[in-house]
């Protein structure tokens, strides 16, 4: 039996199909190109999680307090870095910078370190922000990142997860309930998340158009 053959490329439909969905490396593997050997691997992904755990705490401390949760600059930098990095670098970057919390050190918003932020009402957001990485980098990995509206509709879903984890996390988890959780959780953020989500749309776009050029 003959293999089904696409007529205008003259290859077999299944590897037309195979290379329509075929994923493209994450952004920062073609802004920091490195070599098949483990040491350059090896140092571009430790230089690139040490920078982006330094930009989540940097962006943690430009925050405006409120009551329940601060808002700060954090989820511009996490789905940035999800969107770049890609989902495995990305998922890493953010576990990483969590686990530096966790170990004590002055990361969050706050001044207290440790584990108590993660039983704090922070804790559904500093979640969120590992699995908004990972959807972020998986979706930009997938083609998402092409064009300025997929790009901005993946970024937009990023921002989702983590508001409803971080919304799930008081109304259930410190028991505030829904409508509460709503207005201290949620409304506050929503003005800034659409600017956050257009501003980091706008500079991987950016950052995409320079690679291009580039060559």
């Amino acid at each position: 039996m003959l293999p089904l053959v696409n007529q205008e490329t003259s290859l077999p439909l299944e590897s037309t199909q195979d290379a329509l969905i075929q994923r493209h490396a994450p952004l920062a593997e073609n802004l920091w190109r490195s070599g098949k050997g483990g040491l350059s691997a090896t140092l571009r992904g430790v230089t690139l999680v040490i920078l982006g755990t330094a930009l989540l705490t940097l962006s943690a401390k430009i925050n405006v307090p409120l009551p329940y949760v601060p808002i700060t600059l954090q989820t511009l930098v996490v789905l940035v870095i999800g969107s770049v990095y890609g989902w495995r670098l990305g998922g890493l970057t953010l576990m990483a910078y969590l686990a530096e919390g966790a170990a004590g050190l002055p990361v969050f918003a706050g001044t207290i370190g440790g584990l108590a932020p993660f039983m704090g009402p922070t804790a559904g957001y500093l979640a969120g922000f590992v699995f908004a990485a990972v959807i972020t980098g998986w979706l930009s990995e997938s083609g998402w990142d092409r064009s300025v509206l997929g790009l901005f509709v993946a970024l937009a879903i990023g921002h989702a997860v983590i508001l409803a984890s971080g919304f799930a996390w008081l109304a259930y988890g410190l028991h505030l309930g829904p409508e509460k959780a709503w207005l201290v959780g949620i409304m506050p953020f929503i003005a800034g998340t659409v600017v956050k989500n257009a501003l980091a749309t706008a500079l991987v776009m950016l950052a995409r158009q320079k690679v291009e050029h580039r060559g």
